[in-house]
């Protein structure tokens, strides 16, 4: 079953629902369905990214009451039964194609054709009066002169003269006489007819001279110049031009296939393949089903893709090999007209969409057959790779884009390589900096340690914090999307990027803790919520050690030099899958191989989000945040935790009583105002829970969480958060081993 995404186009501020005119289709293919485990539902707003989607799981929908006992539905075929036909509906071909009975699918062919002949007509509409105007003047006196010859060879049957001639060479009077007799008949019938007939076109020609208007003597005249214009052409030279390029397009016959799968060696002197459906056209190309002969597999397919290719006269990237799942040795082919990979995507859909459901799968390019696919960053994290100007940075930038325009979601942004690239993401970033050079008293590389602290403390926060939140607020202990996008849990989804992640990797004195807490958090972080992704252009062990690439669950390979580095971004043994980004070429910008977003692995033509599009995109975004209430950080001019983190530790420490295991942070921050008044003491000056938060915020980048504290006060028992002195034992503890190791 085929689902739909639509969202609302900007301009539209009243989220209303657009007809069908406005509404594009995305069907959600299968390499890019998220995972299983992430959750689908949440508030949408107008506007959002939405998978139109049945909810079959709400009683409500089938008029039930909640606490009603229910029976279980009674199954009308046995399991097996059912399975079966169910795997006979899914192999039945359908009636009519998607395009056809889908009104979003019928109303992008619309467009496409209202598009497609307007762009046609325009084109023929510039040339008419400077190009083809010309042309049919010129040859028009030969289309005169052709057509008046051909009229005077039908009437004096030129055509039989040859006969005639033979008769004579032959000497056989009796034949001669009866073709002459034939002639002179047909000389006599014809004659008479194109006599008539001139005497007829003149006298129209003189009624319309004289007396018709001068706009139909005028079309008249270049009716009949057209005529004579379109007769006169010269057959190489063509009188029309073409305003679409033909590519090179073959009809695709069993004989080329059997010849392929001969050169390629799959086939035998007593097996050779099978066709279990007709060869036939599938969009802009041809859809060929095979069964190869017993003892050959998919595999064996895979590995003479480039055989095939030849055997076939085409390249090897528009060969596209799909494994059937009904047996091992069918193998279904797409041969596309031409190359599909060095067709553009197009602009993103964003460009157009108000906002985004981050929750939801939403649009990140097309696939080699221009099908939409969507991506999901929820429960995951992302590794990029690529050799520089493949369009590695503008891939990955499209999914930041996506986060922006959800303005639940968090972003940290870090360029390593301090492009103008991620420049713009000042407007919406929580966190951001550029390059690893300190500038103006800035060093972006402390600047990312604390960030990179600063998310791991709240990574470690989230574990507890969701744990202890009661079962109507968070049933199955894991984040929502009514909880991250409330504003007092603190708890929304994040997006921390790091694009040329080998150069923080490898700088000299922070390096080894960056890769640290990058492992931690690829590995941990997407579970509460925060997904990282991560870009290179030096995926070896020296410039992005494994480790780090291991705690990818998602890659994305362009196009790189040699395939050993594309199995190190993809993971050992993608080769053998058949998944090689060094065939790529250098005209496949943007065109890459994903794998681990779904079970299945595929091929991803990104959209096209330019540095103007980026900026028209982060402008809304921040608007959007700016109105919710959701622009936070450096965004916001807010600075990173304040530089009394540094003596925290120590000042709380010192603040403690003998023998307290645990104190409210209120307390804390009591004490700490007495002790440091002119640090703490606009602090001391906040309500209780904002105050709380304060001293919450401040150790949160060294491991020190906060919790429920009971306390029995006149008899009653009163909670609140706090901290306990063995995790306040055990930060200190773990600073000074890092500051003896510096």
């Amino acid at each position: 079953m085929t689902e739909t995404t639509m969202f609302t186009p900007a301009g539209d501020p009243d989220g209303v629902e657009q007809p069908a005119a406005n509404v594009l289709p995305f069907p959600l293919k299968k390499t890019t369905d998220p995972a299983p485990d992430a959750p689908s539902e949440g508030a949408v707003k107008p506007g959002e990214w939405e998978a139109e989607l049945p909810d079959t799981d709400d009683p409500e929908a089938e008029g039930l009451s909640d606490g009603a006992p229910v029976d279980p539905p009674r199954e009308v075929y046995p399991p097996s039964v059912a399975e079966w036909m169910q795997a006979k509906d899914k192999a039945r071909l359908p009636v009519l194609p998607d395009w056809v009975k889908l009104p979003d699918q019928r109303t992008a062919v619309r467009k496409w054709a209202v598009r497609h002949y307007s762009a046609v007509a325009g084109y023929h509409a510039v040339r008419l009066p400077l190009v083809y105007t010309p042309k049919i003047c010129a040859y028009a006196p030969r289309g005169a002169w052709r057509w008046s010859t051909s009229v005077g060879r039908w009437v004096f049957d030129a055509e039989g003269k040859s006969l005639r001639l033979a008769a004579v060479a032959d000497e056989d009077a009796a034949e001669y006489l009866r073709l002459s007799r034939q002639r002179n008949d047909r000389v006599r019938l014809r004659g008479i007819v194109a006599t008539l007939a001139g005497f007829i076109g003149l006298a129209a020609a003189m009624t319309v001279y004289v007396m018709a208007p001068s706009w139909l003597l005028l079309l008249s005249i270049a009716a009949l110049t057209t005529t004579l214009g379109v007769a006169g052409a010269p057959a190489d030279r063509p009188l029309i031009d073409r305003a679409k390029v033909t590519f090179r397009k073959r009809k695709l016959s069993s004989d080329i296939v059997i010849r392929a799968h001969e050169v390629a060696g799959l086939t035998s002197k007593d097996q050779t393949i099978a066709f279990p459906r007709p060869i036939g056209r599938d969009g802009d190309g041809w859809r060929v089903i095979v069964d190869l002969p017993y003892g050959k597999s998919f595999k064996d397919a895979l590995n003479a893709h480039t055989k095939l290719a030849s055997g076939m006269d085409i390249a090897a990237t528009q060969l596209f090999l799909d494994k059937d799942e009904s047996s091992e040795r069918r193998v279904s082919y797409w041969i596309a007209d031409r190359d599909p990979l060095a067709v553009p995507s197009g602009k993103s859909p964003l460009l157009g969409a108000t906002r985004v459901d981050f929750w939801k799968p939403f649009p990140w390019g097309v696939d080699e057959r221009g099908n939409p696919v969507m991506a999901t960053m929820l429960w995951l994290s992302l590794l990029v790779g690529a050799v520089p100007r493949q369009g590695k940075t503008f891939s990955a930038r499209t999914i930041a884009l996506a986060a922006a325009l959800d303005p639940y979601v968090r972003l940290y942004v870090f360029d390593g390589k301090a492009s103008p690239d991620w420049r713009k993401f000042t407007k919406v970033a929580h966190r951001i900096a550029f390059g690893i050079v300190p500038k103006d008293g800035f060093d972006p590389v402390v600047h990312l340690l604390t960030s990179l602290r600063e998310l791991k403390a709240d990574v470690e926060d989230r574990y507890h914090r969701l744990s202890e939140l009661p079962l109507h607020i968070c049933p199955e202990g894991k984040l929502t999307p009514e909880i991250s996008r409330d504003k007092k849990l603190n708890m929304p989804l994040t997006l921390f990027v790091i694009d040329e992640v080998q150069e923080y990797l490898q700088h000299p004195e922070h390096g080894k803790e960056i890769l640290s807490l990058l492992v931690y958090l690829a590995r941990v972080a997407p579970a509460v919520g925060v997904s990282v992704m991560t870009s290179t252009q030096k995926p070896d062990d020296k410039a992005c050690p494994s480790e780090l690439r291991d705690q990818h669950q998602a890659r994305f390979a362009l196009r790189v030099g040699a395939y050993q580095v594309s199995d190190t971004i993809l993971g050992a043994g993608s080769y053998s899958e058949g998944l090689d980004a060094s065939k790529l070429l250098k005209s496949h910008k943007g065109v890459g191989l994903l794998k681990g977003m779904s079970d299945d692995s595929g091929i991803v033509r990104t959209y096209l989000a330019d540095g103007r599009d980026a900026e028209r995109i982060l402008t809304r975004a921040a608007a959007l945040r700016d109105a919710e209430g959701t622009l936070t950080g450096d965004a916001a001019g807010e600075a990173p935790a304040p530089e009394v983190s540094a003596t925290i530790l120590d000042d709380v420490a010192a603040v403690l009583g003998k023998g307290e295991a645990k104190v409210w942070s209120e307390t804390l921050v009591d004490r700490l105002a007495d002790l440091r008044p002119e640090t703490y003491g606009p602090w001391s000056e906040l309500d209780a829970k904002p105050k709380a938060e304060a001293l919450t915020a401040a150790l949160k980048p060294f491991g020190v969480a906060t919790e429920q504290i009971s306390r029995r006060i006149d008899g009653k028992t009163v909670n609140k958060r706090g901290i306990k002195r063995d995790d306040l034992t055990a930060a200190i503890t773990e600073r000074n081993k890092k500051r003896d190791a510096g």
